[in-house]
């Protein structure tokens, strides 16, 4: 009979859990939105630009409905929050910012931490908490560079501002203009692509107000910003406040260089023997240029003018055979570079040779 009534009430036990009955309640949703966790934070002049990513769910993993309330903190270091600006509603899952004016107190003194947080909240005013920190400079902004110029120069594109001297660093920020050529096809001497933006932090010659860009290309076009960027670190960072970007300069790069002067030129003479014509062989230093198509021979005789005795399509390699020589003569050599574009360097030092008499 025990047994029996046991077996009945595990039997009647089954029957009630599989009829459905309702477990413990649950507690009600919050309706909390997670909380931000990419916000970030760039200070130029005297504005703040803060982004971030807004949450899709809750922290329930439910879909967030409509705009989120959203309340923006700026507070100095470790200091008290201040609201920054009036809170604002941003729909879930979008990409937001908002510019932040600095109040005069926190745009005057020395280079300070200034820490941004952005806190999402119900329709209660309840949080999850605050975003991660962004941090930022406050403080005076550096000086402008007011008059930035660019001048073309066989080295690159040498730029000078004003005022100058300071040790605060300049950021250049470059912009390629031109357009890629359409039909440039990849290959093994093909040069890689320029990016579109480039930014070059000069820390030299800032006594001078001047920098040499030694990165463009021949035959591009480019567009320079420039701005003074002070700089901190903090937290394993190094933040930066930076002053307002220069008015902009063009640039084109047009490549009225002639190559540079050749180097080294050694002439040997061989005279005539066994049937062999005397000669003279030249040989020099190849120059290293990228655009280089060759080089021009130049031979005269005692004061008489100089002559091209090599071919009117350039030389590709740095040496040269002359055989149109005469025993006992003395004969003066010089070489040029020729570019691409047909530019051509001033002549070499000159060497000169006798050919042995027969």
């Amino acid at each position: 009979m025990v047994a029996a009534a046991a077996a009945l009430a595990s039997a009647i036990a089954v029957l009630v859990a599989g009829c459905g009955t309702p477990g413990a309640p649950q507690p009600p949703s919050l309706q909390l939105p997670q909380r931000v966790t990419d916000l970030g934070a760039v200070r130029t002049g005297n504005s703040v630009t803060l982004t971030w990513t807004m949450p899709r769910h809750n922290t329930d993993n439910l879909l967030l409905k409509g705009p989120v309330d959203v309340r923006i903190c700026r507070a100095e270091a470790t200091g008290p929050c201040d609201v920054a600006g009036p809170d604002r509603n941003v729909a879930p899952g979008t990409t937001a910012s908002f510019l932040d004016p600095l109040p005069q107190a926190l745009a005057e003194g020395a280079p300070r931490l200034l820490r941004y947080t952005v806190e999402l909240r119900n329709r209660s005013g309840r949080s999850a908490g605050p975003s991660n920190a962004a941090l930022v400079l406050a403080g005076r902004a550096p000086l402008p560079i007011l008059r930035l110029n660019a001048v073309v120069h066989r080295d690159g594109v040498v730029l000078a501002w004003s005022p100058a001297g300071g040790d605060v660093p300049v950021r250049l920020v470059r912009t390629l203009l031109t357009l890629p050529k359409a039909h440039a096809k990849p290959g093994l001497l093909t040069p890689t692509p320029e990016p579109r933006e480039e930014t070059l932090l000069v820390d030299s010659d800032l006594a001078l107000g001047r920098a040499v860009d030694k990165t463009v290309r021949f035959g591009e076009t480019y567009e320079y910003r420039a701005q003074r960027v002070a700089r901190m670190s903090a937290d394993g960072k190094t933040l930066e406040l930076a002053g307002d970007l220069s008015p902009l300069v063009l640039v084109n790069v047009a490549d009225v260089f002639p190559p540079a002067v050749p180097q080294g030129l050694v002439a040997v003479a061989t005279a005539q023997e066994n049937g062999v014509a005397a000669s003279i062989d030249l040989s020099w230093r190849p120059n290293t240029e990228p655009d280089l198509a060759g080089y021009a021979v130049y031979r005269r005789e005692d004061s008489c003018p100089w002559q091209r005795i090599s071919p009117a399509t350039p030389l590709v390699g740095p040496a040269f055979h002359d055989a149109q020589v005469l025993a006992g003569h003395t004969y003066h050599y010089a070489i040029t570079a020729i570019d691409q574009s047909g530019h051509e360097s001033a002549r070499s030092i000159e060497t000169e040779e006798t050919v042995p008499a027969s």
